[in-house]
């Protein structure tokens, strides 16, 4: 009993640091915005309770906030859907053994995601600016006039998903890791069965794909509900606020308008969001092949 007790000391002693960080950096900074989610706080007053008024705001009052939560649902829908259908098909390119340079050009897909933020921002402005970008130009070759891209309130969010598109090197990367495990030998069945590539695509790969899918649509969600600083950095939340997503308005709400409490709420609201768009997504993922 003795050891036993000195064994639980010891560890409690070793893991203490962990403790003591995660009491103070996020058991507490997660209550604390929960307390203030109830209150009218500017960081200036002390904090005033107000029950569910900061709530009752956001759903029934600020109308802004519907046209943000409306923009980030259409990045996960449309814009995750995309990326994700590219990102598998290139996958299954790059998978290919029998052509050669195929490292390489994995090395080229991944490169982009060491991109920092801002030469990512000033990068992909130069890319689609309007008059004399390199998309647009291309484009004036076949005859075609390319649209505003982020000064267009049409086009704003088609170009944050080319651009995070264009950033998929690390879901490719899980994609092939997923698709080196696949068996060979499923394949050379499928062929003796008569089936052809697009049969082995729907009815082998992506149903034995479905844990890397679920992980990176999943991960993400999660990346897009907290997208703040491509949007931040190139539009602010224009043209027209079709670029305010959930993350900057929340930021502008906290350090630009003083608004804490509100902002606390909107983090609360985003927690369940994302945490039911997550279980969905499990419900879904179970209904799609095998559960194993």
């Amino acid at each position: 009993m003795n050891i036993q007790k000195r064994n639980l000391r010891n560890g409690l002693l070793f893991i203490s640091p962990w403790i003591i960080g995660f009491l103070i950096f996020t058991a507490y900074p997660l209550f604390s915005s929960l307390y203030y989610s109830f209150t009218d706080y500017n960081l200036i007053a002390d904090a005033k309770f107000i029950g569910l008024d900061n709530y009752k705001k956001l759903f029934f009052e600020d109308n802004l906030f519907y046209k943000v939560l409306s923009n980030t649902l259409y990045m996960i829908f449309v814009g995750l859907s995309f990326t994700t259908i590219v990102a598998i098909f290139i996958s299954m390119m790059l998978n290919n053994k029998k052509i050669k340079g195929m490292s390489f050009f994995r090395i080229v897909f991944f490169i982009p995601t060491l991109v920092p933020f801002v030469v990512l921002a000033i990068l992909w402005v130069w890319i689609l600016q309007p008059d004399s970008g390199v998309v647009n130009s291309i484009l004036s070759w076949f005859g075609v006039e390319g649209p505003g891209w982020f000064a267009s309130p049409s086009w704003s969010k088609p170009a944050f998903i080319l651009m995070a598109t264009w950033m998929s090197g690390n879901m490719i990367l899980i994609y092939l890791a997923g698709l080196s495990d696949i068996p060979q030998s499923l394949y050379e069945a499928a062929s003796i069965d008569g089936a052809n590539s697009i049969q082995k695509a729907f009815h082998i790969t992506l149903p034995m794909l479905k844990p890397a899918i679920l992980f990176n649509v999943i991960t993400g969600t999660i990346g897009v509900f907290q997208s703040f600083a491509e949007a931040f950095i190139i539009t602010n939340g224009g043209p027209d606020g079709s670029t305010t997503f959930y993350a900057l308005y929340l930021y502008q709400s906290a350090f630009q308008y003083y608004k804490m409490g509100y902002a606390s709420a909107m983090a609360w609201i985003l927690l369940v969001i994302a945490l039911s768009i997550t279980l969905i997504f499990f419900k879904l993922s179970k209904r799609w092949g095998n559960e194993n």
